[in-house]
């Protein structure tokens, strides 16, 4: 029985048709993240490694991949063309996308403990205030950077909730892919 397909949608560079014609496939690499965020790509690379670390667990990557392709899971969504880019709309088997809540994806960007629901927001906040900290931003690229490694672990492993999707819709919710394929 074959498996039932998703549309997705992305915008990617102009560039990225060649490597399709060439390559049958477009899949995504480290510098590209690197080109397109300048001098703040350290960070964001952190976290796109993490990303990609954990996306592996839910749907295995392909040994030459570096990073996933974002998509979005409607039109409306999806970054609007601009020049020197183009927006692919894609049919992709559903056991291939990467689904994850794009809101959550923001304490990822910004290292900070992304927390399961209100109350333990409060309670994290508390926890913070306790442990003398003037900002949650700080147990990672602040000020307290190396000094709290148990809160370290606890933030990181908190990220893994982005793929806890508690609101469905076609704003919060992106569809990460490996590789877009010729076909």
């Amino acid at each position: 029985m074959k498996e039932r397909p998703v549309t997705l949608y992305t915008r990617q560079n102009d560039k990225t048709l060649r490597q399709l014609e060439r390559d049958k496939r477009i899949i995504n690499h480290r510098q590209y993240v690197q080109i397109h965020f300048g001098d703040i790509a350290p960070l964001f690379l952190d976290s796109y490694d993490w990303f990609t670390k954990e996306a592996s667990k839910r749907v295995p990557r392909p040994q030459d991949v570096q990073a996933s392709i974002w998509c979005s899971i409607s039109r409306e969504s999806c970054l609007k063309p601009i020049p020197d880019t183009v927006v692919y709309q894609l049919e992709v088997p559903e056991s291939q996308v990467i689904y994850f809540d794009e809101v959550k994806w923001d304490y990822v960007l910004n290292r900070i403990y992304l927390p399961k629901d209100e109350a333990d927001e409060k309670a994290y906040k508390k926890h913070v205030k306790e442990l003398g900290v003037e900002s949650r931003f700080d147990f990672l690229v602040g000020k307290c950077r190396y000094q709290y490694p148990e809160e370290e672990r606890k933030i990181r492993e908190s990220w893994k909730r982005v793929f806890e999707i508690d609101n469905w819709t076609i704003y919060n919710v992106c569809g990460n892919i490996w590789e877009i394929k010729e076909e």
